[in-house]
């Protein structure tokens, strides 16, 4: 019996058969928004540090955009030899003067303008360098958009644009005439226009869907901050060529000190095909929240999250992709569309209330103190009204000040009445600029986010390039001019899908069958 048991095939095979045949357990596989949600926390203790790190950068940006304020500004002048040689420093101008008869206050080194006497007939200029800057801005910001969604990721890219900036911000230290001036600037914005939208992206994409939106709007405190340190900097180097150096140098530090402690995106590693980086990240957000990730779960994009049989390789995307999808196309029209108008508002309002004739230091720091509370508002509001309607509202509250505006004198009470109300429209389109980034980053796939982010922070540096002509009209044109645009904002943003609650699409595919369903 034991040896025809023995022999048996049938009987030996059975005993093998049945752990051979049992069906091998497949990992679960999770999107990034839900590994976030269900394991990892959508903002503890490591998304903090990593937000706060990252978010630094906007700081380095607001040094290299609104150096210009102080570098380029006309010092005031005093009239020497006695008073003889018809001058006259008393509200006049140094237009028509005799050489010799006057002089800068803190001498030619003081300004840009000083320096090179932009003054007069030369004054274009200092309009023409702050053009050229932002039209860098506009091509490096579509530049690094790019490459930040390809191969240079979102922390190289922010590496790469922060080493440019230190090395062109003290090169225009040293720039011996207003030529190599002018293309050094350009130059510089060509850097700047990938700092704040790499930063942007880096810093919100490791976060869970309903922590995003005010994690979002809060980058932009630093951007004010920025200006307010960048006030009490100029303070205490007055010349030009040292405020270069000293706005260039938190670039290093930032290199030094910062870059070495941040995470590339998890999200940017998954659309490479870079599953194992992506989940080593994840991995050290779920411990340093105190949570810890099962053995049983794996990323997947949002098109293989049910589908087991589909191999993970790199996906790229450009702006062609796109306008090549008709949900993706639309949005990419009406966002940089929104984005211009309200550049232009915000820029064009900004430079009116800096032309007040107060002290340039102080004022700087007030205004840039004044849109704080725009920026706590909207953060509130964000994620009780949605993102849409707050984008209509704030556009069309700083259109009726802006029309208001238009209608008021430039005596006594009217004058007042008009800088309110260019306060109010500045207060307003503050909380726009601020939702827009987080906005259109919403809108679409991680595939492509950083390139139509490019596209959108073009058209607003377009509309930084046209707003100081804007302002050049005077009297209340240009408060119409403003009130026309926000209008036209808000009722773009109408067409826009509502993004609250909304996940976070990693493909173009995902994107699509999540709108269709």
């Amino acid at each position: 019996m034991a040896n025809s048991r023995e022999s048996d095939p049938s009987s030996h095979g059975s005993s093998l058969a049945s752990p051979l045949l049992l069906p091998s357990k497949q990992p679960k596989k999770l999107c990034i928004d839900d590994m976030l949600q269900t394991y990892c926390g959508e903002f503890g203790y490591w998304q903090l540090k990593h937000f706060v790190l990252t978010s630094l950068a906007w700081a380095l940006e607001a040094f290299h955009t609104m150096v210009m304020i102080f570098a380029d500004r006309e010092p005031a002048w005093r009239c020497v030899g006695g008073s003889g040689l018809g001058c006259n420093d008393k509200g006049g101008s140094v237009c028509g003067l005799e050489p010799g008869s006057w002089e800068w206050e803190g001498g030619p080194g003081s300004s840009t303008v000083a320096q090179w006497g932009l003054v007069c007939g030369e004054k274009y200029k200092v309009g023409l360098v702050q053009a050229l800057f932002f039209g860098g801005c506009m091509i490096g910001a579509g530049v690094f958009g790019h490459l930040s969604d390809s191969k240079l990721g979102r922390k190289g890219s922010l590496t790469a644009v922060c080493i440019l900036n230190a090395i062109f911000g003290c090169l225009t230290s040293l720039a011996p005439d207003y030529i190599t001036y002018l293309l050094l600037r350009f130059v510089t914005g060509f850097s700047t226009g990938g700092v704040g939208l790499c930063a942007f992206v880096l810093a919100t994409e490791p976060v869970g869907p309903s922590k995003r939106g005010v994690a979002g709007m809060s980058t932009f405190y630093l951007f004010s901050g920025g200006i307010m340190l960048l006030s009490g900097i100029a303070y205490v180097f007055p010349t030009w060529r040292a405020l270069y150096v000293a706005s260039s140098v938190p670039s290093i530090l930032f290199l030094v000190l910062v870059i070495p402690f941040i995470s590339e995106s998890p999200r940017w590693y998954l659309v490479r095909g870079r599953t194992n980086e992506a989940m080593k990240i994840l991995r050290t957000i779920a411990k340093s929240n105190g949570h810890q990730l099962p053995d049983g779960v794996t990323l997947a994009l949002d098109d293989e999250a049910n589908d087991a049989t589909v191999e993970k390789q790199a996906i790229s995307g450009s702006v062609l992709d796109v306008i090549r999808s008709p949900i993706t196309r639309i949005r990419l029209f009406l966002a940089v569309g929104i984005n211009f108008t309200s550049s232009v508002v915000y820029y064009g309002l900004s430079l009116n209330v800096v032309n007040l004739g107060t002290n340039l230091y102080f004022t700087v720091l007030v205004n840039a103190l004044a849109e704080m509370p725009a920026f706590a508002i909207t953060a509130v509001l964000l994620d009780r009204f949605g993102r849409k309607p707050l984008a209509i509202g704030t556009q069309w509250f700083s259109a009726i000040f802006c029309f208001m505006g238009s209608m008021m004198g430039n005596v006594g009470i009217w004058k007042v009445t008009r800088v309110c109300c260019g306060i109010l429209g500045i207060f307003g389109m503050a909380g726009t600029y601020n939702l827009l980034f987080i906005y259109t980053a919403e809108l679409f796939p991680t595939v492509v986010r950083n390139a139509a982010l490019g596209c959108a922070t073009q058209a607003a540096q377009m509309g930084a390039i046209l707003a100081p002509f804007v302002v050049v009209l005077g009297g209340g044109i240009p408060f119409i001019v403003f009130g026309v645009c926000g209008l036209i904002g808000g009722m773009l943003a109408y067409y826009l899908p509502e993004t609250l609650n909304k996940p976070l699409y990693d493909t173009m595919t995902g994107l699509e069958d999540g709108e269709i369903a």
